[in-house]
């Protein structure tokens, strides 16, 4: 017994002057780089983007025409142009750069997993629109597709288009209809007061011009 400890102890002190910045747990321990670690792969674990807004159950997905048409164009080029490309890219290897060919490679997987996750989400929208045509709402009142101009207690002044959730920009002023924005506004006329209740408190709005185009 005495013998096998004095063996243990002197292999293991080999690799230590062979390897010494090496962790007493990883002295001697073959590797086979056959079967990576996932730390070896930088996007392994790496969250996938969430494929944008998404509607409550049986909730109806009103589109404008032009929406329509992006949304539909989106689908395509993911399905057509993108994804292919970065398929080819994520199984192409022996680039003349290691290192910047695997930093290339991750951020294309990471494109690739956000893109399987748009498609699908894209093609169930797509086959629930009902699409709503702005111009033949009439001007009255806010409805879907309205361009509906409001000016806060400090005189300043915005426009919101009222839109689908899938064509939606907030920060050039499309909300998407479910908005709280859009459900205040809506059903109102020019000169209506409106309040508007937000998580940071209350805001007076008046609404001072309605458009559909």
């Amino acid at each position: 017994m005495r013998r096998s400890t004095l063996l243990l102890s002197a292999l293991r002190g080999i690799c230590r002057r062979v390897a010494p910045d090496r962790r007493a747990s990883d002295e001697c321990e073959p590797k086979h780089k056959a079967f990576p670690k996932e730390s070896d792969s930088a996007d392994v674990g790496e969250p996938v983007a969430e494929p944008r807004a998404g509607l409550p159950p049986g909730t109806p997905n009103y589109v404008t025409p032009d929406g329509a048409r992006r949304v539909r164009e989106e689908l395509r080029r993911l399905i057509e142009v993108e994804k292919p490309q970065l398929e080819g890219q994520v199984g192409r290897t022996g680039g003349a750069d290691g290192a910047r060919d695997k930093e290339a490679q991750a951020t294309a997987r990471r494109r690739l997993r956000e893109i399987n996750a748009r498609i699908p989400f894209l093609e169930d929208h797509v086959g629930r629109f009902q699409v709503v045509d702005p111009a033949g709402q009439s001007t009255d009142q806010v409805r879907f597709g309205a361009r509906v101009t409001v000016i806060n207690e400090d005189g300043d002044e915005r426009t919101y288009m009222i839109c689908g959730v899938d064509e939606a920009e907030p920060a050039i002023g499309r909300v998407s209809w479910i908005s709280p924005i859009a459900k205040t506004l809506i059903g109102h006329e020019v000169g209506d007061e409106v309040i508007l209740r937000l998580p940071k408190g209350e805001q007076t709005l008046e609404i001072v011009d309605i458009e559909y185009s």
